[in-house]
């Protein structure tokens, strides 16, 4: 026993008893602050690791012309009904597979495509002037975000026919990715990973409106 009549044990047992309990939750990676599940992202433009935050910590980076190290993704969801692409303009892009998207590296000012696969996705520079060509025949192109959106091209399969384009969140590419690789199955993903294909395209045609003409004043 101790000078102040405490075991070494009970001092421990006090200490433990007062400690704060650890937090329950996801959690801001700015401020900390709890978050709900559906919350929320900002990409870091230097890593373009995407950072889950609450909606305060979001909304200081929605500025889109702001010289900002984060920029906060946006939801909106486009289509494009007449979209001058087909099967010449999809190999001119040298993508391998059915499906990519496409999105501006502000920080390595290019243009890059990712698709997915069985180990992910698989990162692709575009050859600069197939993209200029694209959109030169697609001027509403130039509603896309840097960084923070993705053009999202899906070419003819099992279950589609013809060539789709959307602007869709970066964050919801990236989450595609990780669905399909933990259910890629065999040489072309298996009915799974083709069933939850499915359902995410059902679900950016719902949320999608047709892209304004870029003359459009409230386009922006």
């Amino acid at each position: 026993m101790t000078a102040t009549g405490r075991t070494p044990l009970s001092s421990l047992r006090r200490i433990a008893s007062t400690r704060p309990e650890p937090p329950v939750g996801e959690r801001c990676e700015m401020c900390a602050a709890p978050i709900v599940d559906d919350h929320p992202h900002v990409v870091n433009l230097e890593s373009r690791v995407l950072m889950c935050t609450c909606r305060g910590c979001y909304l200081l980076f929605t500025a889109e012309h702001a010289e900002l190290r984060y920029r906060a993704v946006p939801d909106r969801y486009l289509s494009f009904p007449d979209f001058a692409f087909g099967a010449a303009e999809w190999d001119d892009l040298q993508i391998p597979v059915g499906l990519a998207f496409l999105f501006h590296n502000s920080v390595q000012k290019r243009v890059i495509a990712f698709y997915p696969g069985p180990a992910g996705a698989t990162e692709s520079e575009l050859p600069l002037d197939a993209w200029e060509r694209i959109v030169r025949a697609n001027p509403e192109l130039g509603h896309l975000r840097a960084d923070v959106e993705a053009l999202l091209l899906r070419g003819p399969d099992r279950e589609h026919s013809g060539f789709s384009a959307h602007v869709v969140p970066i964050d919801t590419c990236y989450e595609l990715v990780g669905r399909l690789r933990s259910l890629w199955r065999g040489f072309d993903g298996g009915q799974e990973a083709h069933t939850a294909m499915q359902e995410f395209f059902a679900t950016v045609d719902e949320r999608s409106r047709p892209a304004p003409p870029m003359s459009d004043p409230g386009s922006a």
